[in-house]
């Protein structure tokens, strides 16, 4: 039963484990930080954050690499869910409780679709829509560290705010918490492979900031991190609001949705480093769990974080063990060394955050998308836009819209092709000898009707149109043997072509009807229309039968 439950826990590789996890709390420590500043949750919320989603989801979820943490998209997110509630909640305080209640929806949200198996529907969405969003995600993350960057408290009224306030933000720049920044980010950008084998760049930024803040620059009056408690985190119960009700359950389902593409993206990485293949159900619950019990704990949510899950594979972690030790780990660090955050400049913040919100965004397809198809680059671009200035659900909702809509033309177009009507043997179609001497002996009077494939609803309009086209013929000779899938609208339109020609007195015989096919078509009760000696299993038998029935010919 443990082995249900649990996630592949063991010790068969307790060394690599044990240092996978070391190596993925050191890096988790300056992001954990910075996400926890840039959402406005406060430095505890994004520690504890990392390790209660790191904890909870690596006991019970499906891949036993994954780090989970706190993200650069699901903190945008949440990010703008916190200034949503601030904007209307009586106090700061309660604008947080409800944040954090969004939270605990968000992992419930997750927990149904695992339960429901629908964790490989989850990332079964276009790419050009993926990358749009996860770009979007970026630009917002870098806008949202524009104030924090210049040395600046964060405009209100989110990225529209900052992008309204950036002339004054411009005026009002913090020379040396602006150089404070850069350095981070230079650090992160140039810090040489050899010295990242030995120490991340995350952390090495933290430091070497924290220690020129403490010394060259002491007397410029730099912003730091504002003191918490280095305490356990307290149990507090979901707060709702009754005029914020239906906008929280929405802010979820976005959040849980963001945490399910999120999480299973970097699942399919880690199958991919280690050759395994995780559960996705079981992931999405393990992950659901995480937030439900982050939020209740007043820490943010979090999904798999690709940068720890690699760095945690290459450092030898290869079971759940390595997340546990990291989680483990983690919680000491926050514990013993909290009272020392409170020196952290929050510019060596921004900076780390920034250069997340920078690698977020999928530059390599972006270079490429107007080369691959205007139509890709067009729905990847708007969904970008979509999503920095309206918000991700109807960026989401409408690139996933028009991008199928695109697909759905063209398949129908492809497989229009196949929809045709045969009355000679000079027409472009493979059939045999005595087939073909068959249709030569009515001379046009028996028209071959030939489907094939699969019959989607936009096939509907090409079986119209070339019934439309009959012209003077006795009997018609629906081919439907190499159908693979008839959808409803497909089958209403040939049904439609059936009647239509029985009702100018045309014979209609159906050949190859089985499967599927034949159940459609039985419920439509289309079947019951035609004598059964008119239903056949093979082309030349109704050639036959409708050639002979011709007058003259029988």
């Amino acid at each position: 039963m443990s082995r249900i439950v649990l996630n592949r826990i063991n010790a068969t590789n307790l060394k690599g484990d044990v240092f996978g996890g070391l190596t993925a709390a050191v890096i988790a420590l300056p992001m954990a930080l910075a996400f926890g500043i840039a959402s406005g949750a406060g430095a505890a919320a994004g520690l504890w954050g990392a390790v209660i989603i790191g904890l909870v989801a690596s006991l019970f979820g499906g891949t036993p690499t994954l780090i989970s943490e706190p993200t650069g998209p699901m903190t945008v997110v949440f990010t703008s869910v916190i200034i949503s509630f601030t904007a209307t909640a009586d106090s700061p305080e309660q604008a947080l409780a409800m944040a954090f209640s969004v939270g605990v929806l968000a992992g419930i949200f997750q927990i149904l679709f695992g339960l429901f198996r629908l964790g490989r529907y989850v990332t079964m969405m276009p790419y050009t829509v993926i990358s749009g969003f996860m770009s979007g995600i970026g630009i917002i993350l870098v806008l949202l560290q524009l104030g924090p960057f210049l040395g600046q408290a964060t405009p209100k009224g989110g990225v529209i705010g900052t992008l309204e306030a950036i002339p004054a933000l411009m005026q009002g720049i913090q020379p040396m918490e602006l150089l404070l920044a850069v350095i981070t980010l230079a650090i992160l950008w140039f810090t040489p492979s050899a010295v990242k084998k030995v120490c991340p760049p995350q952390l090495l930024a933290l430091v070497v900031g924290t220690l020129l803040a403490l010394t060259l620059f002491s007397g410029f009056g730099l912003r730091t991190i504002p003191e918490f408690s280095a305490a356990f985190p307290t149990f507090q119960l979901p707060t709702f609001s009754s005029d914020q009700l239906r906008l929280m359950v929405i802010d979820a389902a976005v959040l849980g949705m963001l945490g399910c593409i999120d999480a299973l993206l970097t699942s399919v990485v880690a199958d991919s480093l280690t050759r395994t293949e995780h559960n996705s159900n079981k992931e999405l619950i393990g992950q659901g769990l995480a937030n439900v019990v982050s939020g209740l704990f007043g820490a943010m949510p979090g999904a798999g974080a690709t940068m720890g899950t690699v760095v945690n594979i290459q450092s030898g972690g290869r079971t759940a063990l390595s997340g546990i030790v990291r989680a483990m780990v983690l919680m000491l660090v926050v514990l013993l060394a909290a009272p020392l955050a409170s020196r952290i400049p929050l510019a060596v913040l921004a900076g780390i955050a920034v250069k997340v919100g920078i690698d977020i965004i999928d530059w390599d397809f972006l270079q490429r998308a107007h080369h691959l198809s205007v139509k890709a680059a067009v729905i990847t671009y708007g969904v970008i836009a979509l999503t920095v200035l309206v918000d991700l659900i109807t960026a989401v909702g409408i690139g996933v819209f028009v991008a199928n809509v695109l697909t759905i033309d063209r398949m129908s177009t492809l497989q229009s092709r196949k929809v045709k009507t045969i009355s000679t043997t000079d027409d472009d179609v493979e059939l045999n000898e005595e087939e073909q001497q068959l249709l030569d002996r009515a001379s046009g009077m028996v028209l071959l009707f030939q489907l094939a494939g699969p019959m989607i609803f936009g096939v509907a309009k090409a079986i119209s149109r070339e019934h439309n086209a009959i012209g003077n013929c006795q009997a018609v000779v629906f081919d439907l043997s190499e159908v693979s899938h008839l959808g409803v609208t497909a089958a209403i339109a040939l049904e439609n072509a059936v009647k239509e020609a029985m009702e100018v007195g045309r014979d209609v015989f159906m050949v190859g009807v089985s499967g599927s096919t034949e159940n459609r078509l039985r419920k439509l009760k289309l079947l019951d229309r035609l004598p059964e000696s008119h239903l056949t299993s093979d082309r030349l038998s109704a050639l036959r039968l409708a050639v002979d029935g011709l007058p003259g010919h029988g």
